[in-house]
């Protein structure tokens, strides 16, 4: 089975077309820039620059680049589903009723994914399609790590509390480590470290609890957004900066988190450019130190770990992070092999770590091809 995937944001069209028997990416890519002068398709490794006004011409360009293929499904990553999702699902009419209704959850990513499904429709209406949730594999986690200290009635009847997202990703990173260490069932610590970044512990393959929360924006310090802080802070900036709830919001979002406290979003910028401005060292610091203090809430309600995993673009390259993380745990009896960790090597622990350090790269396009096709089969 071919499977189309479409990651599709506001201003950029992922895709990937995945023969899922045989784990083959037969042609992958992205519309970006999307109504900028800079827009480009890009294909494998080639870019050309492209003037691509709205999503209808994204779309329309990469489903052309699908007609010397077989394609016999489309999945979509949708990265809210609220409770309404506890799995992945044929889209129909109410399915994307349903969808929107989560939309207010995940403002900057539901309404943009809803665009690559509705323009699928549209073009392909006779191709079956699938809606892969974020949200989905973080459905296991108890009450008690999901509920927030707010009115109980906030979650009856507005659905406020912990969802968690990158399930596609955790899942993958759980299933790899399975089959790497020849175990049915594992309990591991996976940390997808990208511009999102979050971390989910596992236990039996299910996941337990993760950082990010009601929203995208909680957990880890990311790329731009500013992960866990006092809420009280957002009053008090809307009273000191004269700006409304929206406009903080974007700031929260958008300027915050690692380009908040140096200017800078790019983790190897800041690697590089550490020695010389102590803004960089700082949120390296601050990123790492976070990331270090939920590896140990982690490790403690897990009965045993298998493996602290690392993914994602900085979690799979970055060895200089990696060492930085290691080294605020040195309670939990972690050590690396600076070698293997320098190669990014798969397991990078040394032998008398008490805890098996790895670097899994992750493949949330795979995920979501296989879920499309059990939910077709």
């Amino acid at each position: 089975m071919n499977v189309l995937v479409i990651n599709c944001g506001s201003s950029s069209i992922k895709f990937q077309l995945i023969n899922v028997e045989k784990n083959n990416s037969l042609i992958s890519g992205r519309v970006d820039e999307i109504n900028s002068p800079k827009s480009y398709l890009k294909v494998g490794k080639d870019i050309t620059p492209k003037k691509i006004k709205n999503h209808d011409e994204g779309v329309e360009l990469i489903l052309n680049l699908m007609k010397s293929f077989k394609v016999d499904a489309i999945g979509h990553r949708v990265v809210h589903g609220a409770e309404y999702f506890k799995s992945s699902v044929l889209i129909t009419s109410d399915v994307i009723k349903k969808i929107e209704k989560c939309s207010p959850l995940a403002p900057l990513h539901n309404p943009a994914n809803l665009i690559g499904i509705k323009l699928c429709k549209k073009f392909l209406p006779k191709l079956k399609q699938v809606a892969v949730f974020d949200t989905a594999f973080h459905q296991t986690i108890a009450s008690e790590a999901y509920t927030y200290g707010l009115p109980l009635e906030y979650y009856s009847k507005y659905g406020v509390r912990k969802y968690g997202f990158h399930g596609p990703s955790h899942e993958y990173i759980s299933l790899q480590v399975a089959q790497i260490l020849k175990k049915k069932t594992i309990n591991i610590i996976s940390c997808h470290l990208g511009n999102g970044a979050s971390i989910t512990a596992i236990e039996n393959g299910k996941s337990i609890d993760t950082t990010m929360g009601f929203t995208p924006i909680s957990g880890l310090i990311m790329g731009t957004r500013c992960g866990d802080m006092d809420v009280g802070i957002i009053p008090y900036l809307s009273v000191k900066l004269k700006k409304g709830l929206k406009d903080i919001l974007t700031i929260l979002n958008k300027e915050s988190g690692l380009k908040g406290i140096s200017g800078i979003s790019d983790v190897r910028t800041l690697r590089e450019g550490r020695n010389k401005n102590p803004k960089y060292e700082l949120a390296l610091d601050v990123f790492t130190y976070k990331i270090a203090l939920y590896i140990g809430a982690y490790v403690s309600i897990l009965p045993s770990v298998d493996a602290i995993t690392f993914t994602a673009g900085i979690g799979e390259n970055e060895a200089f992070i990696r060492e930085k993380i290691v080294s605020k745990l040195k309670g939990l009896g972690l050590k690396l092999d600076k070698k293997k960790n320098d190669k990014n090597e798969i397991l990078i622990s040394a032998k008398d770590s008490k805890i098996k350090l790895m670097v899994i790269p992750t493949n949330e396009e795979l995920m979501i091809a296989e879920e499309t096709k059990k939910v077709l089969k």
